[in-house]
Order: C-alpha cells, then structure tokens, then sequence
C-alpha cells in the first residue's frame, strides 16, 4: 500500500504594490516556512503576488510586467525556494499575441511547469481588470515562448542553464500531473464567484489539489460568503482546496483581509487571521487524498457527470479526452520530508468577527500599514469628543493595543536583555525614532504598554471656540488620557475673531465701519449663519496640518539626544499624518463642510456608517483590552451627535449637551440615511425605484407621503453637494454603499437638483396610494355599518 499522505501550504502576504523586492523577500520567507517548518511539497501564493495586486494603471506599464520577470527568475534560480516544493506563483505578463494576463505560474525544483492564464476579470465595485488584463479565452492549452532576456539570463545560471524556451499556456480547465499521479489545477480569485466556476471542471476532470490564489478585500460582513463559496466547491465535488489571500494595506484604500483556507471535502482544515500585522504567515494541512476519492467515488451522481464531461471533450477535441493535462514526469509530491510522520489535519470551526470588531480591526490593521510605510512619526487627530472623532481614536487604539500584543508575544522571557527579534518593534522604534539604539548604548526601546505606543504616535487636539460644551471638551481630554495619546486643548476663538476682523475691514466701503455677520439666534440670515459655522470648521483643519507640521519639532525641540543619530524624545522627527472623522452616512448627505476637518490625509472611518460606529464604540466600552477607556467610550456612543457651531440655545449652556442636533438638521436620521445609501448603491435604485421600495419597509411608520418628502429630501442633499465627494478624504473601504467618487462611486457631481422627472412620477404614485387608502376607507366603512 502506497503513501497518499501530503502536506500543503497556503499563505496570507502584505505585500505592496510594486515593492518588487520586498515582495520577493515575503514570497521567499512563505516558501521557507511552507518547506522547512511545515514538510509541505505543495506551496499556494496571493493573486499578483510578485508585484502586488494594486499596482492598478502602473499594469498597463512594460516596466511592471518586466520587473515581475526579474523577481520570478530570482525564485527560479534561488538553490532553495522551488526545490522540492510545487510553487504557485502570482504574477501579470504579456502573451506572445501581445495581450496582458494575469496569470498562476506553477514551478518546482527551478522550472515554470504550467503558465495558467485568468479566464475571468473582476470588474464590479472597487476592481477593473479588464482596464489592466485581457480574459483568455483559448480553447486548448498551448506554447508560451519565454522572452528571450529571460532566456538569456537563466542560460547564465547552472541551475537554469537548460530551462526550456518554451511552456505550457493553459486553460481554464488546465492541471499538472505529476509523477506520483497527483492532479493539481488553478483558479483565480473571480473564477470562484462566477456561476461556471473553473473548479467544477477541474473536480470533474479529477483534480486532486486546486489552488486559488486572490486579491480579495475587506467589506463589512463579506468573509461569510466568500468561505460559503469555498466550503461548496468542495462540498458537492470533493477535493483539496487552497485560497490564498493578500492582507494588509497596498498602497490605497482597500485592506486585503487574508483569513486564507485550506478546505477538505467542504470540511474547513486550517484558517489564516483576518486581522494581523504579521507580513507573512503561512498554514498548512497534511491529508490523506485516498479521502478525496473516497468521497467522490461514494457520489453516483458525480461519477456520472464525469463521463459526460470525458465524452464531450472527447468529441470537442478529435477523441482525447486530456489534452488540457500537463505531465510533469519529474514532479513528486508524496513521500517526501517524513509527510507519514506529520499527522492528519482535523477539521476546525471557522472563525467570524464581530461587525463591530470588523469596524475596529480592519481600519487598524490599514492604518498601522499606512504609517510604516508612509514615513510619517505618527498621527494627528482634531477630537472633538464626538461619536466620529472618537471613534477614529478607538481605532487608533485598537491599532496600539494590536502592536504592543504582537511585540509581547514575540518576547520569550521579559528579564532578559536579548533584544526581541521582531519586526514589528523594529518598525515601532523606526517610527518613534529609536531607530539608532544599539545594544551598546543601552538605548533598546519596548513599549511598556499600548498607552506608551499611543504618546509616541497619536496626537489628538480638542479646538474649541465659545460654542464648545464643557461636556465635549472633557470627553476629549478623558478619552486622551485613557488612551495615552499626547493631547490638546486648542481654543481657536482668536483665529475666528481674526478672519472676521479682515472680512469687516474689507466690507468698509459699506458703511458702519464694515459688515460683520451674525449667527441666526442674535438676528442674522441664514446666509450669515452658515458662514460663521464654516469658518469654524475650517480654520480647525488649518489649525490641524499647522500642529502636524510642528509638533514632532516641538516635541523633540529639548530633548536631542548628545548620541548622534538617536532621539529620545516621545516622538519621532517626521511629519504627522492628519486623520479624518467623517462617516459614510454623512458623506452621502454631504452633511460636511467642505475643506473642514473631514479633510484629512486618510479616513478609517470614511466607509463606515453612524449605526456600526455607535455599536463599535459600545464594544469597545465593554472589552476588557480598553478598561481604561470603557466609561467615556460609553458616554460619548449615547450622547446626541452634534456639531457644535452655533451658540448653543441650552439654558445650562457651557455644561450641558449641546442644542445644535445632526438629525435635526439634516431632517434625516441616521438609520434613514443608512437605508437611502444601501438602496441607492447597493439595490441601484434612482428615486422612484426607492421610493417604491420604501413605501413598503416603512407602511408601519410613515404615509406614502411622508415617504417622499424623505426620499425627495435625500436627493435634493445628495445632489446639491455630491461635488464634496470629489475631494473626499481617502477612506478605508468598508461599506458597499461608500460614496467615494475618486475609485469607487462614479457618479456625476453636477445634477439637476429638481429631479423633475423623477420627483414628478413620485407625486404621481403618491395620488395613486391616496387614492387607493380612500377606496380602502370607504370600503372599511361599509363594512362597519353592515356590521351593525
């Protein structure tokens, strides 16, 4: 009896699109790791891994495709990384027709097995491939000739000096055999989400092993169904299923949220972090495959559609049946590195977060990425002590508790005067400005504790005029301290005072000694009103770049260490990152103002709407991990939202919660600006089509009528200030419904804002629902009185 016993990897890379040799390194640690910890012959990469998948227009360059060929000659003619091991690397080329693809590039021991070329492009929401890449469409496996540089530069090495000059092109339905008859075959992220998906031929055909390597990103509540859909291509079809996912920040707005899998028979076997700072981490699973035929073989049906599938190739290609399988005689798999030795992978539990641990990891994770790679000291956060702010702050602790985590983690023994291998700290201490330490000059830096982490990096400031609550102002200075972040308390009152000094001065010519406008509760328009809001608010995210400019330098002004090149001051000696706080919710009313504190460097939170905010904040208060801010988190998720702007009308004024409401003045809720944006992007519902739609979901709670003042109310916002969405802040992407015109909602911000058509067809079917109530009255009324 033969060993059918082996041991497989997949793997979850933050890589960083066009960081070749960085990416290259993280490829090589993933195919150590897969190789020499875990005995696997069979190694699984990320979608585009060798160049990143978010290199977007720079795929259109000669220069990336060509940079993508010298990394994967480095893993070609590297003595250890494809030895033994069956690589599937990710990687775009250009055909000899002249097209782009996007393609798997299966190699072992130094040599390209099988070129498999993706079929179909993801081209909805944030993803365009077909901008970048051309589906194949071949019909049968052919011939790759290599370009003749890199046939040059292989013939240079003795490992690769006799690589052929030419390899198997293949098809959707394409798969190596090797020597120790193991079929493995490819699929590509969108190809698991289309309705002929590429595995239910491969499965037919017989593979043992398929490979998916994605590019796919975070989305609220999307993991489940992106594991429903490999757990059933297994489920029904049998196999051995691998997914490997990207994770980490590339370079834009999206997080790639690995939790890379590897599924038996629609069993779940291993499952990467959704969540991690780690820039590699590999899993792996040993099987038996005599359970893939097994299973398959104990499915009458199954056996039957594979004799269909057999005799319609055979007819389609002259009488052969496997003319899309690649031999690779020198391909083994099995019996090899003690695979007899490793024992069977049990089947786990998979693991979701939380919607409202989603909201907090992911943004995180996206900014921890951010920073590091940025070559900021850190960020700079206007708070105001409001739901928004507060909440970019809860992330940017969450973002400090998760380093300080994975730094302790990596220290064995805290007595010890070793320094910690890790490359977590050492980006920390690059960023903090410790980078010069040695072990010499006793200057080593741990962090103590997140809060330690939060005083080098986190800056929050509370600027504050005479329309500032006693209330807001010590959340801010509470929900500071109990994160540990360096704060602030800025009044701007003489900036305001200021700007409208030189407005009056330059309106002398009218008289008075000059105009200078009022607030609507001491008398003035509603004109006036709004323009002493703005200026508030924009003179706030002056104030904010003018402090992340300067506080590094006001930081460290005193305390330059006599070391030269080290700094032992609190913070590093860069610039700061500015952070915004404006949610989905009121991007999509426009409820901003332009050029305020909405304007920022990034936005966790841009994507993200008040309803899961607020639930956010309230887990936040009730985890342990964040003890220290729990009071305040809570008191600040139930306190009304507001602006501050306005004088506030309170009796109580300075101490009491503000009079200036959110949903007071944008004549919405919140949860009503949730269902406008769900049906407006997610359902592509224009405003009759939402109208109809609402009429239904809220018969309980509002007339026909009252429904379309609403809806009509939205558009008419939505309209007016779409154009604020052109120069939104970069945001994470975390909602569907995110109405960011830069990448992702492409929208027109110059409309009509009568919508007269549409606002015309709604009075119609608003007479129509009269109409038909009265009808139903009257008829209710006859009925009583027969009644009687």
């Amino acid at each position: 009896m033969g060993n059918n016993r082996i041991t497989v990897s997949t793997c979850s890379l933050n890589q960083w699109a066009l960081d070749f040799d960085g990416n290259l390194e993280r490829i090589k640690e993933s195919c150590r790791l897969a190789k020499n910890r875990d005995n696997a012959t069979y190694r699984l990469g990320p979608e585009l891994e060798i160049c990143g998948y978010g290199c977007e227009d720079h795929f259109l360059e000669i220069d990336t495709m060509n940079h993508s060929w010298q990394s994967l000659i480095e893993l070609l003619i590297d003595p250890n990384t494809t030895k033994d091991l069956l690589c599937d690397f990710g990687m775009p080329l250009m055909g000899n027709d002249g097209c782009f693809y996007n393609c798997r590039i299966l190699v072992m021991n130094h040599c390209i097995l099988l070129i498999r070329p993706k079929t179909s492009m993801a081209d909805n929401g944030n993803y365009r491939e077909s901008r970048y890449f051309t589906a194949y469409t071949g019909i049968e496996n052919s011939l790759f000739t290599i370009p003749i540089w890199v046939r040059d530069t292989l013939s240079k090495h003795e490992i690769t000096k006799n690589h052929p000059h030419t390899v198997p092109f293949g098809i959707s339905s394409s798969c190596i055999r090797t020597f120790d008859d193991i079929l493995i075959g490819c699929e590509s992220c969108e190809e698991l989400w289309t309705p002929q998906s590429s595995h239910i031929n491969l499965s037919l055909k017989g593979c043992d092993i398929i490979g998916n390597g994605s590019g796919s990103h975070h989305e609220l509540r999307k993991l489940n169904k992106r594991i429903e859909l490999i757990q059933s291509a297994t489920s029904k079809s049998g196999g051995l299923y691998l997914y490997s996912n990207q994770c980490g920040c590339d370079g834009g707005r999206l997080y790639y949220d690995g939790s890379s899998l590897i599924v038996l028979n629609g069993f779940i076997l291993k499952q990467s972090k959704q969540f991690s700072l780690c820039d590699v981490e590999v899993i792996s699973a040993t099987v038996d495959l005599d359970e893939i035929r097994s299973f398959r073989s104990s499915i009458p049906s199954f056996g039957i559609q594979v004799q269909q599938q057999k005799n319609n190739n055979a007819s389609f290609n002259g009488g052969s049946s496997d003319n899309d399988i690649v031999d690779a005689p020198d391909v083994r798999l099995l019996s090899s590195r003690g695979s007899m030795n490793n024992k069977l992978t049990k089947p786990i539990s998979v693991h979701y977060h939380l919607p409202e641990e989603e909201c907090c990891f992911g943004p995180a994770c996206w900014l921890w990425d951010y920073l590091r790679r940025s070559g900021a000291s850190g960020y700079l956060l206007p708070l105001s002590g409001g739901a928004d702010s507060s909440a970019v702050a809860t992330i940017v602790m969450a973002m400090c508790t998760l380093i300080y985590d994975e730094i302790i983690a990596s220290i064995v023994d805290p007595d010890s005067d070793d320094d910690p291998d890790q490359q977590v700290l050492n980006e920390l201490r690059r960023i903090c400005g410790y980078d010069g330490a040695t072990k010499e000059s006793k200057l080593l830096w741990v962090p103590k504790s997140s809060q330690d982490i939060a005083n080098h990096i986190l800056h929050t400031i509370f600027m504050g005029t005479v329309n500032s609550s006693d209330v807001t102002t010590s959340r801010a200075k509470r929900l500071g301290a109990a994160i540990g972040s360096y704060h602030l308390t800025v009044p701007i009152d003489l900036m305001v005072t200021a700007v409208l000094k030189v407005f009056t001065l330059a309106t002398s010519s009218f008289g008075n000694g000059g105009l200078t406008p009022q607030f609507l509760v001491n008398g003035g328009t509603l004109t006036e009103d709004l323009a002493l809001q703005n200026i508030q608010a924009r003179l706030r995210m002056v104030t904010a770049y003018l402090f992340a400019q300067l506080l590094p330098w006001v930081r460290n002004h005193s305390s330059n260490s006599s070391t030269a090149g080290t700094s032992t001051g609190k913070c590093g000696t860069s610039f700061l990152l500015v952070l915004g706080s404006a949610n989905v919710d009121e991007g999509l009313r426009g409820y901003m103002t332009k050029y305020d504190c909405s304007s920022a460097d990034l936005n966790p939170i841009g994507s993200i709407s008040k309803q899961d905010l607020k639930a956010m904040l309230l887990w936040a208060s009730s985890n342990s991990k964040y003890k220290l801010a729990s009071n305040v988190l809570a008191e600040i998720a139930n306190a009304p939202p507001t602006a501050e702007l306005r004088p506030n009308s309170s009796t109580t004024a300075q101490a009491a919660e503000h009079s200036q409401l959110d949903e007071e003045e944008m004549g919405m809720s919140y949860e009503e600006l949730g269902w406008f944006g769900k049906l407006r992007k997610l359902n592509r519902c224009g405003p009759v089509s939402m109208y109809k739609r609402l009429v239904d979901e809220w018969s309980h709670l509002h007339t026909p009528n009252e429904v379309a003042v609403k809806v009509k109310r939205f558009f008419y916002y939505y309209s007016i200030n779409r154009h604020k969405m052109c120069t939104i802040t970069p945001s994470y992407h975390a909602e569907g419904y995110s109405p960011d015109d830069n990448r992702y909602d492409l929208r027109p911000f110059l409309y009509n804002t009568k919508w007269t058509r549409q606002f015309y067809t709604i009075d119609l079917m608003v007479k129509q629902y009269e109409n038909e109530n009265e009808q139903e009255e009257k008829v209710i009324k006859q009925n009583q009185f027969l009644e009687r």
